[in-house]
């Protein structure tokens, strides 16, 4: 990942990142709206380490990567 990030067309890169980063804040408001923050914030302690969630992170990755080279082509 970090290799491509460093490669590839900046202008793409942060506006992939940036996506990235509105899904996470949406996610963010939709636990606040539902009253799970603060389990959101346990969980996110509890899981330090966790193969479901390291799946689920390099998921993540491939996806961003994917968007990127796709866009660079």
């Amino acid at each position: 990942y970090f290799s491509i990030v460093k490669t590839a067309n900046q202008n793409i890169v942060e506006m992939e990142i940036e996506k990235m980063f509105r899904r996470f804040a949406i996610a963010e408001k939709m636990l606040e709206e539902r009253g799970l923050d603060d389990e959101h914030e346990k969980l996110i302690r509890a899981l330090v380490i966790d193969e479901d969630i390291d799946d689920r992170t390099n998921s993540i990755f491939i996806e961003l990567v994917g968007n990127i080279v796709t866009q660079c082509e």
